[in-house]
């Protein structure tokens, strides 16, 4: 597959299909299991959401981007399962690589959901808009506690900066 931002608009994959049955319930477990309580419908949610992102990021890699706290804990699940990941990225075209920050108010920028949403809209998606709303108006708890500041000087999901995190890019 190649990035639809050098080939021009292309339907993108179903998000459930980029993985088979069997991966889907891996990860979705991985989900609940760091999750006490959630339902296995919200689960399945998260990783649809963060199967949207992780598409829209390596379609689009020079928009700087950024999951929500919820979307991230799919994300969080995708990477730990590494085999699949890197085949998912792989046939992507690209590693999506996970650049967390310690979450930081000053760090915020106001604009990157909107942003992430539209590209993810660009990508052909339609986003499950209670997934993507800002920390105040979450409705999900998740155990995921990082943050991503695609701001220049900040770590974002793609592109390190010179964060507190890890002190420079690659």
């Amino acid at each position: 597959m190649t990035a639809a931002c050098t080939t021009g608009p292309q339907k993108p994959p179903p998000p459930r299909t980029l993985l088979t049955d069997a991966q889907f319930e891996d990860v979705r477990a991985t989900i609940l299991d760091n999750n006490t309580g959630m339902e296995p419908e919200m689960a399945g949610r998260l990783l649809i959401e963060a199967l949207k992102f992780v598409v829209s990021a390596a379609w689009f890699p020079s928009v700087r981007i950024a999951p929500t706290r919820e979307v991230d804990e799919g994300w969080h699940a995708l990477i730990l399962h590494t085999h699949l990941y890197t085949t998912l990225c792989s046939r992507l075209g690209r590693t999506i690589h996970h650049y967390p920050e310690r979450p930081d108010a000053s760090r915020h920028d106001p604009d990157v959901l909107t942003r992430t949403v539209a590209l993810i809209e660009q990508a052909g998606y339609t986003p499950d808009a209670e997934l993507w709303v800002g920390p105040d108006r979450s409705f999900v708890t998740v155990a995921a506690n990082c943050s991503h500041t695609p701001v220049p000087g900040g770590c974002g999901p793609i592109n390190p900066g010179n964060c507190a995190t890890h002190g420079g890019g690659e």
